[in-house]
């Protein structure tokens, strides 16, 4: 089997996971998707001959969505609400969809790693911590304080909604 057809089962696999994290009505179900999601993109990444992107997309986007999933579950009270409106049949049913997925990007990553001639072909680009934050905090400043304007934006939104509904009370 070749790069471009793990890349395009992890690709396949980023591209499924991601349709079921809009269209899924069980908010933690969808954050499986969105992991699952991220983690084929960071296979994507590490085939393409990135490796410290694929780290980064696992250790950051992965990681930090969990975080965020946490705090939205804490301000939002999620719980009442996803038991009035979780599915009340098929528990394993549920769940087949990202067992399946993840299954699947497990065997790809699994088939990678023990094929040697696999890692011979690919091409890696050393990129260095050192380098990333050199840009990021030289020739794109701006892209990054817009990015974390817009996450305080989300963050204050997030609170505004999920304030309780008192009269008269101060936010």
């Amino acid at each position: 089997m070749t790069i471009e057809f793990f890349f395009y089962m992890a690709a396949a696999i980023a591209i499924i996971s991601s349709i079921k994290v809009v269209s899924s009505r069980h908010s933690v179900h969808a954050l499986l998707y969105l992991v699952l999601s991220l983690l084929a993109v960071a296979v994507c990444f590490y085939l393409m001959g990135a490796p410290f992107a694929a780290g980064l997309e696992v250790i950051v986007y992965a990681g930090a969505i969990l975080v965020l999933f946490v705090f939205a579950v804490m301000m939002f009270g999620l719980t009442q609400d996803e038991t009035a409106h979780s599915p009340q049949a098929g528990g394993l049913i549920n769940w087949l969809g990202p067992i399946i997925l993840g299954g699947a990007l497990l065997v790809i990553l699994i088939a990678i790693i023990n094929q040697s001639q696999l890692q011979q072909h690919l091409t890696v680009n050393i990129i260095d911590a050192k380098q990333v934050g050199i840009l990021l905090y030289g020739p794109y400043l701006l892209a990054v304080e817009i990015a974390s304007f817009l996450l305080l934006a989300g963050l204050i939104a997030a609170y505004h909604y999920a304030k309780p509904d008192v009269l008269g009370g101060h936010l």
